[in-house]
């Protein structure tokens, strides 16, 4: 019977993208250098507006088909890897209950979701239709703990695979849908089938988690924000998907160049790497150089065709904070162009 209800949500999922259309037109693609002096975009501060409501939960690890914690690539000795996740949920004040909600993804929850939270009460109201924002819901999924190879966090974020995809369309959204608190405030409260609609947000690993969940399930994912993303030799070596994708997120750009050699796929993708991101000086051969895999992505997605927006933040370090208050709420407000829904 679950079977049957995942085929029928796919089903669902695929004809919403066939049977919707946008023209979000260009403006807005391309690359762009910011800093070296930032300042906080006043759309991403409290301005006053209505406030959405904000709904916090959590999920058991164990319970999970997905990542129950006990995978084999993991070290718990060495790197924690924790009994359960936090989930904060953000519906702004302009949701009408009933709609089905467009959504994003916000990974290391709760991430961003002040600075977006704060852009969702300011633009979605803006009377610019050229800065105007929809009523999306945020959706921050805290990682599963630690970093880096053999963690919980590595596993979930740097491997080449749809697992995490899965993990968010099978196991969160639904806990979402379910969830008590939500039901009460919004008695119908639905989310998007439209892939068109679902978003993804991170940093770091987060980053090429975002892109991983839209590359290898575009017909779940299609908006993708990946700042100063991990595209770098981050899997873990005793993953399955190893003998597939050996040097890891580094194949996007380099190695199989995956971008360039596969199909264009329905993906708008955003990407950033700071100028003084991690391991800026490393030479090739370590698969580690964040600034070059930063800009070997920024490339290969110019070449192959995609809608892609790219930023280079000068004299800034890794995810750093004063980039996204310098660039947070153009990023969404170009990531959602085109949104009919």
């Amino acid at each position: 019977m679950k079977r049957l209800f995942l085929a029928l949500a796919c089903f669902s999922s695929l004809q919403a993208a066939e049977t919707y259309t946008e023209k979000p037109g260009k403006q807005g693609d391309g690359a762009f250098e910011v800093g070296p002096e930032y300042k906080l975009d006043p759309d991403l501060t409290d301005k006053g507006n209505a406030k959405g409501k904000t709904f916090t939960f959590s999920m058991k690890l164990a319970d999970s088909k997905i990542f129950d914690g006990t995978d084999k690539t993991l070290e718990p000795d060495k790197k924690k890897v924790n009994t359960e996740r936090k989930i904060t949920v953000y519906v702004p004040a302009a949701y009408q209950d009933g709609t089905k909600a467009p959504l994003l993804v916000i990974h290391d929850g709760p991430g961003q979701l002040k600075l977006i939270s704060h852009a969702l009460d300011n633009l979605t109201i803006s009377k610019d239709a050229k800065r105007k924002l929809p009523a999306f819901v945020c959706i921050a999924v805290q990682n599963g703990g630690n970093d880096g190879k053999n963690s919980q966090r590595g596993l979930e974020y740097d491997t080449m695979s749809d697992r995490l995809a899965r993990f968010i369309h099978d196991e969160v959204l639904p806990a979402v849908l379910a969830n008590a608190e939500i039901r009460a405030a919004y008695p119908k409260f639905a989310l998007t089938e439209n892939p068109w609609g679902r978003a993804v947000i991170g940093c770091s690993s987060g980053g090429a988690a975002a892109l991983t969940m839209g590359w290898f399930r575009p017909d779940w994912f299609r908006r993708i924000i990946a700042y100063s993303g991990t595209f770098v030799d981050q899997q873990d070596d005793d993953a399955p998907e190893e003998s597939k994708f050996p040097l890891g997120a580094w194949e996007y750009h380099s190695g199989m160049k995956l971008i360039e050699t596969s199909e264009l796929k329905p993906l708008r993708i955003f990407t950033h790497v700071s100028e003084n991101d991690n391991r800026a000086n490393d030479p090739e051969e370590t698969y580690h150089n964040w600034v070059m895999a930063g800009m070997r992505t920024n490339v290969a997605l110019d070449q192959k065709g995609y809608h892609h927006r790219y930023v280079f933040s000068k004299k800034t370090g890794h995810c750093d904070k004063r980039v996204f208050e310098h660039t947070l709420a153009d990023t969404l407000v170009w990531l959602w162009r085109g949104w009919e829904g």
